[in-house]
């Protein structure tokens, strides 16, 4: 069978880029894992769906309801325990080989919606030194040990990273009572959400360290202590600021890396700055029939918009023509997405998510279409850890030149 679109990924942006299709259309979902859900499995406290459900929700709640709405549908059909092996196109029709327990299988789909997620950096990434023990992990592993095993990894743990899951699973580790010795942070600001540097660490008494770093394991089968050291504004150690302190865990959050091995086989192009793939506003790749979505396009900060992105992606597969794309120009911004326009799709406006480069406690987002500006938006604050989304109603030709401008006015 041929489907319309094959999307990669079962988490909560290949399930939404799956349901938004056209009901009449065919779509195959593939996951790797036994069930659909993605991270979401996982996640236990609440907080997801606020936006699109107007509640609170756990992980595994926010996507059980995408999940029902996928057992109700007839025109999805859901492969699990497969994993993706190769992807090819051929006269513009893809290929994708998986493996499973069935053997080697191909399926063939007219579009590709790459919904894969992202990993974690891990401990070699960050340039730890020392012996590699046990009590080194994650810290989406040390939230599956508890979360889905029922395991506590650790009595004593250090944190590295000051990024959102690490928040969670200090609140998380102190409730199952683990002792968090402090989250330590290289930076000298956070890296995670407001509302959960409060929520899980200053409501739970866990020290908050910035600019500083962990620079050495020592132990022999567990982890027995970590040496800590301030760092400079290159985050470079400081000599003399060396400090042990004893534990029998390391968790990492040291951020999230999207996974684009299957876009990359495919030749496509991938912006630095999100490593993600560049996209036009429909999600659409510089690769004809190509989408990327979720937390493989770049890492969100709610599952909202990750849903909301792959909705795009979804609706438009059966309304493909051909391309006209014009590059977004960027001043000011840690990333702009999507970084192309395809004015051949007549729309009447465009949404944009971004994230600041620095901290501003006043800032305007400006828009300048062939040098001329046709939007503004000021902002109260601004910082990098929190993506921003806004929409721009906009009229553009292939002879428009558009450029996205973020200035600060911290004065």
């Amino acid at each position: 069978m041929r489907y319309k679109a094959i999307v990669i990924g079962g988490g909560p942006a290949g399930m939404a880029a799956a349901l938004a299709v056209d009901k009449q259309e065919k779509v195959l979902l593939i996951e790797r894992e036994g069930r659909l859900g993605g991270i979401l499995k996982q996640c236990v406290h609440d907080g997801f769906g606020v936006i699109r459900f107007g509640e609170k929700l756990s992980g595994p709640e926010y996507a059980q309801r995408f999940i029902d709405e996928i057992d109700k549908s007839d025109n999805i059909d859901v492969k699990l325990w497969n994993f993706v092996i190769s992807i090819r196109k051929e006269n513009d029709v893809f290929y994708i080989t998986t493996t499973s327990a069935d053997g080697i299988t191909t399926y063939e789909g007219e579009n590709l919606i790459l919904a894969n997620g992202c990993r974690e950096r891990t401990a070699r990434q960050v340039n730890i030194h020392g012996t590699r023990p046990a009590g080194i992990m994650t810290a989406g592993v040390a939230q599956n040990y508890v979360n889905i095993m029922g395991a506590l990894p650790t009595k004593k743990c250090v944190i590295l990273g000051s990024g959102d899951i690490g928040l969670i699973m200090a609140r998380r580790l102190t409730l199952e009572g683990a002792k968090v010795v402090g989250v330590f942070e290289a930076k000298s600001t956070p890296s995670g959400l407001s509302r959960n540097l409060q929520q899980c660490l200053y409501d739970f008494g866990i020290p908050l360290h910035l600019s500083k770093t962990v620079t050495r394991v020592f132990g022999d089968k567990r982890v027995e202590k970590v040496e800590i050291m301030s760092v400079d504004e290159k985050m470079n150690p400081i000599k003399g600021t060396e400090e042990l302190i004893e534990c029998d865990a390391l968790i990492l959050s040291v951020g999230l890396i999207p996974e684009n091995e299957l876009a990359e086989s495919l030749n496509i192009a991938i912006d630095p700055c999100t490593k993600g793939p560049f996209v036009d506003q429909n999600m659409q790749t510089q690769e004809d029939g190509v989408y990327s979505v979720g937390n493989a396009l770049h890492v969100h900060d709610l599952v909202d918009y990750v849903s909301e992105v792959s909705e795009i992606a979804g609706r438009n597969v059966s309304n493909r023509t051909k391309r006209q794309l014009i590059k977004v120009e960027k001043e000011g911004f840690l990333y702009a997405v999507p970084q192309l326009i395809d004015v051949n799709n007549e729309n009447k406006s465009y949404t944009f998510y971004f994230r600041s480069s620095c901290d501003h406690e006043k800032a305007i987002f400006r828009v300048l279409s062939d040098g001329k500006e046709v939007f503004s938006k000021k902002y109260t604050y601004l910082k990098p850890p929190e993506m921003e989304k806004v929409t721009v109603p906009l009229s553009l030709t292939k002879d428009s030149k558009i450029k996205l401008v973020l200035e600060g006015k911290d004065d």
